[in-house]
């Protein structure tokens, strides 16, 4: 939670809401906002004292450090990730727990769709509403947003924690280095309210700074060829892919700026 103070009220209603029967532990890293808050989430506490929920200080020191510091305190067998400024759907962990409880699938990390928007190439689902999300895809296209995402525990053992010194494709960082020892799926449902409904690029938030952004997915695919995951000629490749998927999200952002649309 950074300056959140319009949002944060409807994110912590959107968990309260959820019509999942399991217990909630709720953990809420307040990243050095200068907003007032701190003050809504304490009034929320005292409103709402039958739920568990933590609320712990530290100056701003960006999104990775904040996950961090919750995922280090966090006891429950499944972690969900929720921005200050998103919003779960009612069933949201119903479903999403349902598909992880279900041994035939052998699902470790499930996000959904959010926002209405569709599942975009090269993500394709199955027969069981299950797109796959691996390494070669995650390359092309992150289609895990972070507040969708609900993973098992066990990726604090076999992957680790957010990268400290990234604050932008960051969360693509950690979905690449997860798929090497877990199997990760999006859900063909709707389950997330993002951002206030602004588009996910150039709007707002840390992916407004679309050079930013870019930096951080190379950054990304220099540390895969540091780890072997990638060869020489797909280093080069992705570092023009990125380059070039940068301009056009600059010509778009500042064509749909030039219409006033969000």
């Amino acid at each position: 939670m950074y300056n959140a103070e319009e949002s944060i009220i409807k994110t912590l209603d959107s968990i309260r809401n959820q019509d999942y029967e399991g217990e909630f532990e709720i953990i809420v890293i307040n990243d050095g906002s200068t907003d007032q808050s701190k003050k809504c989430v304490e009034n929320y506490q005292s409103k709402y004292s039958n739920l568990n929920i933590q609320l712990l200080d530290q100056p701003n020191q960006g999104v990775s450090i904040a996950r961090n510091r919750g995922l280090k305190v966090v006891t429950g067998k499944y972690i969900a990730l929720l921005d200050a400024d998103d919003e779960w759907l009612k069933n949201k962990t119903t479903r999403q727990i349902q598909i992880l409880e279900n041994q035939e699938l052998e699902v470790d990390l499930i996000g959904s769709l959010r926002n209405g928007n569709p599942l975009l190439p090269p993500y394709r689902l199955d027969n069981r509403n299950l797109a796959e999300v691996n390494l070669k895809k995650l390359l092309i296209r992150n289609e895990l947003q972070p507040s969708t995402v609900i993973f098992n525990r066990k990726l604090l053992g076999n992957t680790g924690y957010f990268n400290p010194s990234q604050c932008h494709a960051e969360d693509v960082d950690y979905w690449m280095r997860a798929t090497l020892h877990n199997k990760l799926f999006i859900l063909g449902e709707d389950l997330l309210f993002a951002g206030g409904g602004k588009r996910s690029f150039g709007s707002s938030g840390l992916s407004a700074n679309l050079k930013a952004m870019t930096r951080g997915y190379i950054n990304n695919i220099n540390r895969l060829y540091e780890a072997g995951r990638i060869s020489k000629l797909a280093l080069f490749f992705y570092s023009i892919f990125y380059r070039f998927k940068y301009l056009v999200l600059l010509t778009r952002t500042s064509y749909y700026n030039l219409l006033g649309k969000k």
